[in-house]
């Protein structure tokens, strides 16, 4: 069994909200350059979120965004450079595997 599955679920959810809220301080990290160092980002965690909790997209981002996604692009995601955007295709194809 994998230790991650017998962690106890509020000890796992304070966890993630924890991690949510980091990104939410973190701005400056781009969603571009988790995407290529990670291969995943805040759109993944708020997809997860929206298909484990039964949200709509939207309801999902808002909750890991802490606004409405329009807002967080607006103030905080700048324009992708082609190395970045080059990184994270590399990183998405790494996640099939």
């Amino acid at each position: 069994m994998d230790p991650l599955d017998a962690l106890d679920d509020s000890a796992a959810a304070a966890a993630f909200r924890r991690l949510i809220r980091h990104l939410r301080h973190r701005s400056d990290a781009q969603n571009v350059d988790l995407m290529g160092l990670a291969g995943f980002c805040r759109n993944c965690l708020s997809d997860w979120t929206a298909e484990a909790g039964g949200l709509s997209k939207d309801q999902a981002r808002e909750a890991i965004y802490g606004m409405s996604y329009a807002e967080w692009k607006r103030d905080h995601q700048l324009e992708a450079t082609p190395e970045q955007l080059a990184r994270m295709e590399e990183s998405v194809r790494r996640n099939a595997a």
